[in-house]
């Protein structure tokens, strides 16, 4: 396992650094149930992220599935299929119905050339997601949003720190959730948040994620999705490392770029002007007539050597054969009203012709730039 080299890997605070941080829990008993940390950690990502209003989750899935459900979303949500299985879910199971826009093919993040055509009168929502720390196209979802009086709601599980122009990515649309996995640029071990500027949301997502429990200690119906102290803490702990670790990454993504770029049949990633990125991924498209070989090969020589990388996002959410038996599913209410028509990768032909091509490779903190050239060596067949 040491010898392996996976797409991602965990960032970890100094080890005595977690201990100290962890170590009034044990004096004060209280892990659970928004203590200290819990708290301190809010104020620190509000201050880092700009946000005026922050709400934590136990993960980032729960965070955007009961932000569904806090804000009554009922209906058609306009969504993209190029992202992780949770976006879909979490819409499935909020009881709406996703409606999915094909994608830009440079940012590959929902079209707003495309959208607008899909907005109905059961639209309810539109939830695009910022893809491998790539924005969407903002300024032009917000104001179709805006005419159509819908609310838009970005899955930012990618782009924790990325911002556009001074301004980040937690503060566009009417809210925006964080996935705060392991995996990700900033983790809590485990965790997740909504980002929104409307401070009515706040007692509705804290009730909701708490049982339902209200001050005057009555109830409404509610779910358990607290983050705990031991999350916060390492929140706390990796966040003041946060720069370094994000600059590490960038010197792994330009050791890439110069090994990569230029070469017939790949594509790779460049941040965009008025942009300050993460580097979260390092997604490399593969085009095989030019090339001269499939990405599914370029991933199964790399796996003979070690190497991990990942078809991410592969494939489409909308391209799941078992969805052809929507109706029949548990756990998706309303199932029974869903059109299996519905989930047609054919609709979304950029989205369904990237997914078969699009190779994320490894890209971390701790990634060695003799490793990265072993990377780009073996993609070149060098």
């Amino acid at each position: 396992m040491a010898d392996r080299i996976l797409v991602t890997r965990s960032s970890m605070p100094p080890f005595e650094e977690y201990m100290e941080e962890i170590r009034p829990l044990w004096e004060s008993h209280w892990i659970t149930n928004m203590g200290e940390k819990h708290a301190a950690l809010e104020e620190a990502l509000k201050a880092y992220l700009g946000t005026e209003e922050i709400c934590l989750f136990s993960n980032g899935h729960l965070a955007l599935e009961l932000l569904l459900e806090a804000l009554e979303i009922r209906g058609e949500v306009i969504t993209t299929p190029f992202t992780f299985a949770s976006t879909t879910w979490a819409i499935l199971r909020a009881g709406c119905t996703p409606v999915f826009c094909d994608i830009d093919p440079v940012r590959f993040t929902l079209d707003p050339a495309k959208l607008e055509a899909l907005i109905t009168e059961r639209t309810a929502a539109i939830l695009p997601v910022h893809v491998y720390g790539n924005l969407c196209d903002t300024e032009a979802i917000d104001a179709i949003a805006e005419k159509h009086g819908l609310r838009v709601i970005y899955d930012a599980a990618h782009a924790f720190g990325v911002e556009k122009d001074g301004r980040g990515a937690g503060t566009f649309g009417d809210a925006a959730m964080f996935s705060f996995h392991a995996t990700k640029v900033f983790h809590t071990i485990e965790g997740g948040a909504v980002c929104f500027r409307d401070p009515s949301y706040a007692d509705r997502l804290f009730r909701i994620k708490n049982f339902g429990i209200q001050e005057n200690e009555t109830y409404s119906v509610g779910g358990n999705a607290k983050m705990n102290e031991f999350q916060a803490a390492m929140g706390l702990c990796n966040l003041r490392h946060l720069e370094e670790e994000i600059d590490k990454r960038k010197q792994v993504f330009e050791l890439y770029g110069e090994l990569l770029s230029g070469v017939p049949g790949l594509r790779v990633p460049r941040v965009p002007e008025g942009i300050r990125p993460n580097y979260a991924y390092y997604p490399v498209v593969f085009d095989p007539e030019t090339f001269g070989e499939d990405r599914d090969s370029v991933a199964a020589r790399l796996n003979a050597e070690g190497i991990f990388p990942r078809k991410y996002f592969w494939p489409c959410t909308n391209s799941f054969a078992f969805l052809k038996n929507i109706k029949e599913q548990p756990g998706v209410p309303l199932a029974e009203s869903l059109d299996p028509a519905l989930f047609d990768p054919s609709k979304t032909p950029v989205a369904e012709r990237i997914s078969s091509r699009v190779l994320t490779i490894p890209i971390y903190a701790g990634l060695s730039a003799e490793n990265v050239r072993r990377i780009a060596g073996i993609i070149l067949r060098k």
